[in-house]
């Protein structure tokens, strides 16, 4: 199994590899990390001036040397670059070409500490696609393996292959499995919640959801878990996180078939979210041994 990870020499270039390299380690996986450089960047077949061509060349060392570092010891990598018109469209044709089952960025460095803000590049990433896309917390350093992945389910067309994906990632290395279904109060009707009322329509829906996803589960393996609140972040602060806990989402459903298309709910849960998290296309099937 190999993962993509987009490299630049700053901020989210670390927490990109940092994450990779705890997914690795837990999966089993190998890292390709990428650093893309434009197209029309200086290249010694162009020769119009030896100057830029050098500082390019050191640029693109020194890159090296600095991702290189950054991968903890027991995990894999290997560096190349790519030439593409952006980052986004240069990590796509590398996990394309490498048969990626993952690529992994960094997110906005503009964001709080160990929450997120998607940058123009994971933005690109999470419209585009067509394999799952892992989003780094600024500031993420973990250095052991997962601790638990939480998959976040519904009834919304799609759902099945993220808890596919999650059960398929879970049983690789048996680290343990949580579903989780969301319930935004503020979004339902007055008569269709009452948070003390185990009966009212939302929660019985938000249970219907887990029991036929936990049904596909192997016997014995995952909990089930319904996160409630007034809005998605009180929703996703009231359940329990531990360190080293990976979160999969899955697309919209207005999302091509196999791209990733990251739905109004899915944004909120992403912004509110104080662990990694990763965003599976719709109708996503390649799942590695």
């Amino acid at each position: 199994m190999r993962y993509v990870v987009g490299f630049r020499h700053d901020e989210r270039g670390a927490d990109a590899i940092a994450l990779a390299a705890v997914i690795a380690k837990t999966q089993g996986a190998t890292l390709d990390v990428v650093h893309v450089v434009a197209k029309n960047a200086p290249h010694a077949s162009m020769n119009p001036d030896l100057t830029r061509i050098e500082a390019a060349k050191q640029r693109v060392e020194s890159a090296k040397a600095e991702a290189l570092r950054l991968v903890p010891l027991g995990v894999d990598a290997t560096f190349h670059v790519r030439e593409a018109d952006s980052l986004a469209s240069g990590l796509i044709a590398a996990a394309t070409e490498f048969s990626a089952g993952l690529i992994v960025v960094g997110a906005s460095r503009h964001g709080l500490f160990k929450r997120f803000t998607v940058g123009s590049v994971a933005n690109a990433l999470l419209h585009a696609s067509p394999v799952p896309v892992a989003l780094a917390p600024r500031g993420y350093n973990r250095k052991g393996a997962l601790s638990r992945l939480t998959v976040m389910t519904g009834t919304r067309e799609g759902w099945r292959a993220v808890v596919k994906v999650g059960v398929h990632s879970a049983g690789r290395r048996h680290v343990p499995l949580r579903l989780v279904s969301i319930l935004e109060l503020d979004q339902l009707e007055q008569d269709e919640y009452d948070l003390d009322n185990p009966l009212s329509p939302a929660r019985q829906h938000a249970k219907t959801a887990l029991a036929e996803a936990a049904a596909t589960l192997p016997e014995g393996v995952g909990t089930v878990a319904v996160a409630h609140g007034r809005s998605i972040e009180e929703a996703i602060d009231s359940i329990g996180w531990k360190a080293g806990e990976l979160v999969i989402v899955g697309s919209s459903r207005l999302a091509e078939n196999n791209k990733i298309f990251l739905g109004p709910t899915a944004n909120k849960i992403l912004r509110a979210l104080p662990v990694p998290m990763v965003v599976v296309p719709r109708d996503y099937e390649q799942l590695d041994d």
